[in-house]
């Protein structure tokens, strides 16, 4: 037997263990040779029960009666013992208040055994510590056992969780236990911190006892074993003896592990071989090991007693005999609990299943899903299965049969290559993994391609179940947070990435035994929703029922159908069609066409939203809806009672949509308070209203949905209150999909919150692709600037001045003198040297260049629709356009700078400074990529513009005339004549990769395949441009490891960008900042690496390190000299997202701060420690505490709601934006208290006062400042002006590193240049008014958007607005278009004008005031009907 944990945390530890055996001959001499076993640990003292390991579970089982009958009894058993011996403790709450803030309040005192009459009994005293709770039942259990059973010996033992030596009194405690053992037992120390805490309370000590015995563990806490002569003094050192041996034999994944246990089951045959007089203390390590991983009562007894009368006593106080091999359950198998035996194949366990099993418990075994169910092999060794036993009766009763299995290996995929096939086919319907872990390696090192050919093979849903192995029931209950944020990153994020879905909690441990306790309402629903997606893969298509359900964000007629860059109704169209060709019944009236659609859901576009006037598919009455939603009192403290003022015609309750056939297409209800100002100041967000408990009432109940498909990035229903991972029955989330299983098309660049849809609302996501990003190009003024430039070349020495005065001029006229510093009106510029003129030219022309490549994304995406030649080619270019060091390929700029003999970098910062020739260089090698890659798609392109089969590109070289590749012809073509085939080759072939991944399209094909009841290949989200794994699209999006970044390559990059910032501001205010106000989003730093944490680190001088498995979660102080600037103080706020994904690296921000506020250096060098006195005078509370710098939402709540507010007008001014962000957004994270987010108000107040400077990242095109209102919302700029008591506005900035050339930008630049390239530009408009009614509710969103930036941070200047009314308002065609494409956006449109000049942000002219006065009645009462 095994403990997966243990072998999968640690692959150093094990290298070593391996090692060492494996060396045992030759480093000590041995020689092969029979020997007799040695006294000392044989134990001529033992009884033969005592010393074998044995197997966990008897043979045979009398059925169900004997398996419940014992677990039920020690329920009740525990139950009571708790009542006695503990006062309930403090449950761990995520928004302050009792418990101290750690993850467990379990009280190590519960478990301290000692001898009732120990008489004149020798004693020796354990002490142990376990990550893991299921040895602690079996510890006592073997102390307890040695006390009733020996003579003349006793134990007293101390046990210890791991987490619980977090909590002060507990630590100390440790250590005076420690101080007084005969014997240390660790295992599974893997938590650096935690670790640190083992070494120093055991270290020094270690001499003193008699037994250091620590099983796979961090090597610092694996060098303090000690068996005697035996230690592992090298454990993780680079002097190590064993060293040379190790490079020789490096092993590698699964099959090193797999190497391990199969050494361990075979050592008792090993020791034979090895003398008695020079092996018995490394013989000795070896056998723990081996009882350990046996890991029963009987087994650990035989270890204890081993220890003891090897190395505490002197004499033999005991007898015994000799050992036996060991007796243990087979390594791999099927184990049933009520099965006669664990059996080896599975043709003889379906036998049994079928013929005998099904029968008994009544299911038909031909119609019955079967359910294949992974087991944790030490859970059945330890008798510690009563969760595993209460999910496979729940399976039972709902009518399945399960199939389920287990391994000692830490290789998952094998036992299901074994079992879960027969003759080729898979014989389950859907796969549950109930270990938590990643299929092939554990947490440690998995082996993710393994893990999804095998799982694509089996091609079955693939849910991965997690047992609350950090917290007690109680707290995991009690908890905001929810699931641990370590068992977050180790069985939710790992599992994720070989495809896993479901992250259902479905059994706690008990918080005096440690055993495992059932979650039956989790349980219930786990086997539920196993048998739902089972049911996908047997019924026929034509049976099934889908509900498709789309979003109103913000809720109104003209925003039907919301989704990040995609066409949703054109989706849904292609959708209907692929499905009615797939056999799903869809009725007799199918639309026609798009528009036949929209007008179906919608039944009137021009209808308001607050009458009933959406087609109402389904009426609930308040008494149905009462008896078929369990909830429906809860919701009655926020909204009142049902049926409420939303959805509802004041008697029934209403479910907005249409149904074809059995398809049902519905709007998702909207929050519901995005207008009430009080609501929106709430610090934590309110439960759903009725009308949206209707909806997915409706769909589970009512309607009795096969699955649902939420339809787009992104719905509500994901961020309902609720904990943040590992949702209990009453999160709502859980609540609302029920048994559903959900389907979920999100944007691939926005990985985090598709992560969230996955964790707390159950989705298989299913990415799909953002339009492809285009230069923005010019037009207008700017053109015209453009082409004075290009004047202005050939004719500067005769003509240069009065050109430059019309460039001049020109470039007033497009309000350019805001970004450039230009010459005064009256000015003549013939008054300037030639070179003086050039750089006024070169400074214009950088800035209309940086509009001009601005990267756009162009139209809307729909779903199923591959990109054309043309789009393949704008995304190729941005792609060929970036180094890829780690892959060892120079981006195309950098080859052709090369090649005329420059640095691109040196042309960059050269053109930035307005040098006018490299700022016509870096145009050339712009165009020339832009042309080489063309020539490399056109080989590929058919007549219809697409792409259907890649041609190689770099194919012939040399072929064509003799002239190299169509690619290097083309640049030739471009001037740069000194590139050849070779310098190409490797990037070329990357592209080619790239081209075949863009124009591959599966994401109608993920769709059938999810309904179908199968797998869907998992793959990273992201920008496409940076990490081009992201396609093809339709795949099970997953974010990454929390615990990897950042990432060196993230540092770098943050390094330069946090240089440039500083040096900016020192330039522009003569001093460096004494404080910066951070924002940090989950999509950025998933896209990154990190990016933007690592800023923050740089920023306060810290430094991050990796531990000894390569996990990010150390830091050391960067000193003064090296870092060779003060350190600047920062005030972090996360976002709801970062904080639900990244909850780890908000402990690594905190304990940054605290670090640098706790050394001793000058205040004008230490700002954050100059901070932090302050605060602490003034809150009278330590240095420490006052060091508070990370602040987010409360767990289960997201954003300021200032997104909100804008976007509904539901706002009464700038003060109820400010306090909404402080009291939303001012829950503090403490690594010192990390298991809540304290309510931290005065203390984010305080902080944000010192505030010099906000700070923002922009990270990719595809989402800027005004796409989205995450920016806004969680902007601090005038927040931090209304705290200063100086009156100072402070400085804004953004680092944009959207492309190779990364810049830091002020914020008002930002929104001009977002402006100028999206809502001024024609290409942007004009490309989204070719979508119709989306495309004019997306113009309308940008000019709102806008808007918030006026209201937050003052941003936006007053020509932004003038102009996009001249472009929108004052042209009666443009104005006619808006209007029939989507009537109700652009009345929204036309209120935003009118309420940005009534806030005080437009000032404009009486007849534009007019003109919008008198819009808005004419299309309001076209919308009204009269």
């Amino acid at each position: 037997g095994t403990q997966v944990f243990a072998a999968a945390h640690l692959e150093l530890a094990l290298q070593e263990l391996r090692m060492l055996t494996a060396t045992l001959t030759a480093a000590l001499g041995f020689s092969p040779g029979v020997t007799r076993l040695p006294n000392g640990f044989a134990g001529t003292a033992l009884s033969q029960h005592a010393l074998t390991p044995v197997a966990s579970r008897s043979a045979a089982s009398s059925g169900l009666e004997s398996v419940l009958a014992p677990l039920l009894e020690q329920q009740q058993q525990q139950q009571q013992q708790r009542r006695a011996l503990r006062a309930p403790s403090a449950a761990m709450v995520a928004t302050g208040g009792m418990g101290g803030g750690l993850f467990t309040q379990s009280n190590p005192e519960d478990r301290r055994v000692v001898p009732d009459e120990p008489g004149d009994r020798q004693i020796f005293k354990v002490v142990y510590v376990v990550l893991e709770s299921q040895y602690q039942s079996s510890l006592s259990t073997a102390c307890k056992r040695i006390n009733a059973g020996q003579e003349k010996v006793a134990v007293e033992c101390s046990g210890y969780i791991l987490e619980e030596l977090r909590d002060p009194a507990n630590f100390e405690q440790f250590k005076k236990d420690v101080a007084d053992a005969n014997i240390f037992i660790g295992s599974l120390i893997f938590v650096q911190e935690l670790a640190d805490k083992v070494v120093e309370a055991v270290e020094p000590y270690r001499e003193t006892m008699d037994a250091v015995c620590v099983f796979p563990s961090m090597p610092a806490v694996m060098r303090l074993n000690k068996i005697g002569s035996f230690t592992m003094a090298s454990m993780g050192q680079s002097k190590n003896v064993m060293l040379d041996f190790m490079k020789k034999n490096k092993p590698s994944g699964t099959s090193f592990q797999d190497g391990m246990l199969k050494l361990v089951r075979t050592l008792p045959k090993v020791l034979k071989f090895l003398p008695g007089d020079k092996a018995k203390d490394a013989r000795s390590f070896m056998m723990s090991l081996q009882y350990w991983l046996g890991g029963s009562p009987e087994n650990i007894e035989a270890l204890l007693l081993n220890l003891a009368s090897t190395y505490v006593f002197e004499s033999d106080l005991l007898t015994g005999e000799v050992v036996e091999p060991p007796t243990v359950i087979p390594d791999q198998g099927i184990w049933h609990p009520v099965a006669p035996r664990v059996f080896e194949t599975n043709e003889e366990y379906i036998q049994w299943l079928r013929n005998e099993h099904a029968p008994t418990i009544g299911v038909d075994p031909n119609k019955a899903p079967v359910i294949g169910v992974v087991l944790q092999k030490s859970h059945i060794n330890t008798k510690d299965d009563a969760h595993y036993v209460a999910l496979i009766m729940e399976i039972e009763a709902n009518g399945g049969l399960v199939l389920p299995i287990y391994t000692g290996s830490l290789d998952f995929s094998k036992p299901i290559e074994d079992y879960f096939f027969l003759n080729g086919r898979s014989v389950v319907d859907t796969t549950i993994n109930l270990t938590g872990f990643a299929l092939v390696g554990g947490p440690a090192t998995q082996d993710h391609p393994k893990a999804i050919a095998t799982l694509k093979k089996l091609n079955r849903p693939y849910l991965c179940a997690v047992p609350a192995t950090f917290q007690t029931f109680e707290e995991w209950k009690d908890s905001e947070l929810g699931l641990h944020p370590v068992q977050v990153a180790l069985q939710v994020a790992l599992p994720e990435l070989d495809g896993a879905i479901e992250p259902i909690i479905f059994a706690g441990r008990d918080g005096v035994t440690g055993r495992s306790i059932p979650q039956s309402d989790r349980i219930e629903t786990l086997a539920k929703r196993a048998i739902k997606w089972s049911n996908l893969s047997a019924k026929k298509n034509a049976d099934k029922k889908v509900a498709i359900t789309v979003f109103s964000f913000p809720p109104d007629k003209g925003n039907v159908g919301t989704a990040a860059y995609l066409n949703v109704f054109g989706s849904i169209f292609e959708a209907l069609k692929t499905m009615k060709a797939e056999g799903y019944d869809l009725g007799a009236e199918l639309p026609t066409d798009v528009e036949g659609l929209v007008d179906a859901v919608l039944h009137d576009k021009e209808a308001s939203m607050a009458s009933p006037t959406l087609n109402v598919a389904y009426s609930m009455s308040v008494a149905e809806y009462k008896e078929l939603t369990p909830y429906a009192e809860d919701l009655e403290e926020n909204w009142g009672p049902p049926p409420g003022q939303l959805n509802t015609d004041g008697q029934n309750l209403l479910v907005y949509g249409v149904r074809f056939g059995n398809v049902f297409i519905g709007v998702q209800p909207s929050f519901g308070y995005e207008g009430d100002p009080m609501r929106l100041l709430y610090a934590k967000s309110a439960s759903p209203h009725h009308g949206f408990a209707a909806y997915y009432t409706y769909i589970e109940k009512v309607l009795e949905a096969d699955a649902v498909l939420h339809f787009g990035t992104h719905g509500s229903l994901e961020f309902m209150p609720g904990k943040q991972v590992g949702m209990s029955g009453g999160c709502y989330p859980d609540r609302l999909i029920q048994s559903t299983p959900n389907l979920y098309y999100y944007a691939a660049n926005n990985p985090s919150e598709a992560t969230i849809a996955k964790r707390r609302s159950y989705a298989n996501t299913i990415s799909y692709l953002t339009p492809p990003a285009e230069n923005a190009g010019l037009y207008k003024g700017l053109k015209e600037v453009g082409e004075l430039i290009s004047s202005y070349q050939g004719l500067r020495e005769s003509r240069g001045a009065s050109i430059v005065n019309s460039i001049v001029a020109t470039a007033r006229t497009c309000n350019l003198d805001k970004d450039v510093d230009l010459p005064s009106e009256d000015f003549d510029t013939a008054e300037l040297t030639l070179d003086e003129r050039d750089i006024i030219v070169g400074k214009v022309y950088s800035k209309i260049m940086e509009i001009e490549s601005r990267l756009l994304p162009c139209g809307l995406h729909t779903v199923g629709v591959p990109p054309t030649a043309e789009e393949a080619i704008a995304t190729l270019v941005n792609i060929a356009s970036i180094d890829r060091p780690e892959d060892e390929i120079d981006g195309l700029p950098r080859i052709l700078a090369r090649s005329v003999g420059r640095d691109i970098e040196d042309i960059y910062r050269s053109a930035n400074a307005g040098n006018l020739d490299d700022n016509l260089l870096s145009e050339n090698i712009k165009e020339a990529i832009r042309a080489a890659v063309r020539a490399s798609v056109e080989r590929s392109t058919d007549a219809a513009g697409r792409v259907t089969e890649v041609n190689p590109m770099m194919a012939s070289l040399g072929a064509v005339l003799g002239g190299g590749s169509p690619m290097l012809s083309a640049l030739k073509k471009q001037g740069f004549d000194k590139v050849q085939d070779p310098d190409l080759e490797k990037l070329f072939g990357y592209l080619e990769f790239c081209l075949k991944q863009v124009v591959a399209d599966n994401e109608m094909g993920a769709l059938i395949e999810g309904l179908n009841g199968e797998y869907t290949l998992p793959g990273p989200g992201g920008d496409p441009i940076r990490n081009p794994l992201v396609l093809p699209t339709g795949k099970n999006m997953h974010a990454l490891d929390p615990q990897a970044i950042p990432t060196i390559a993230a540092c770098d990059c943050a390094k330069v960008m946090v240089d440039r910032l500083l040096e900016r501001q020192v330039a522009e205010e003569g001093e460096y900042p004494e404080s910066i106000a951070f924002v940090l989003w989950g999509t950025d730093n998933i896209k990154t690496y990190g990016e933007s944490l690592a800023q923050v680190l740089w920023m306060v001088g810290v430094r991050p390190l990796p531990d000894s498995l390569g996990r990010v979660n150390q830091i050391e102080a960067i000193p003064l000299e090296e870092l060779g600037r003060p350190r600047v103080d920062v005030v972090v706020t996360c976002s709801g997202v970062f904080r639900d994904l990244f909850i780890n690296q908000m402990n690594l921000l905190d304990r940054a701060v605290k670090l640098v506020a706790e050394l001793d250096e000058p205040l004008d060098q230490n700002f954050v420690r100059k901070h932090a006195l302050e605060q602490a005078e003034e809150f009278g509370v330590s240095v420490r505490d006052a060091a508070t710098r990370v602040f987010s939402n409360a767990a289960g709540s997201y954003s300021a709601n200032v997104g909100l507010a804008i976007e509904n007008g539901g706002w009464e001014g700038e003060q109820q934006l400010q306090e909404q962000f402080t009291s939303r957004k001012g829950f503090a994270f403490n690594a010192d208290r990390p298991g809540i987010l304290d309510d931290k108000a005065d203390m984010f107040k305080s902080s944000l006062k010192k505030v010099d400077v906000t700070f923002q990242n922009l990270d990719s095109s595809e989402i800027s400042l005004t796409d989205v209102s995450h920016y806004f919302d969680s902007d601090p700029t005038k927040v931090v002006g209304s705290l200063r008591t100086d009156g100072k506005k402070p400085s804004s900035f953004v680092a944009d590193t959207t492309t190779a050339n990364g810049q830091v930008r002020t914020l008002s630049e930002t929104v001009r240049l977002d402006a100028r390239t999206k809502l001024l530009n024609p290409k942007f408009y004009e490309g989204m008014l070719k979508s119709g009614y989306e495309g004019t509710r997306e113009i309308t969103k940008r000019l709102r958007n806008t808007m918030g930036w006026s209201a937050t941070a003052g941003a936006v200047d007053n020509f932004v607005y003038e102009d996009a009314n001249d472009v929108f308002i004052a042209d009666e065609e443009m104005q006619k278009r808006l209007l029939e494409t989507n009537p109700n956006a652009f009345r929204d449109m036309v209120t935003t004008f009118l309420e940005a000049n009534g806030r005080g942000y437009w000032e404009t002219s009486e007849e534009n005031l007019d003109r919008l006065r008198q819009l808005y009645a004419e299309v309001d009462d076209k919308i009204e009907g009269l």
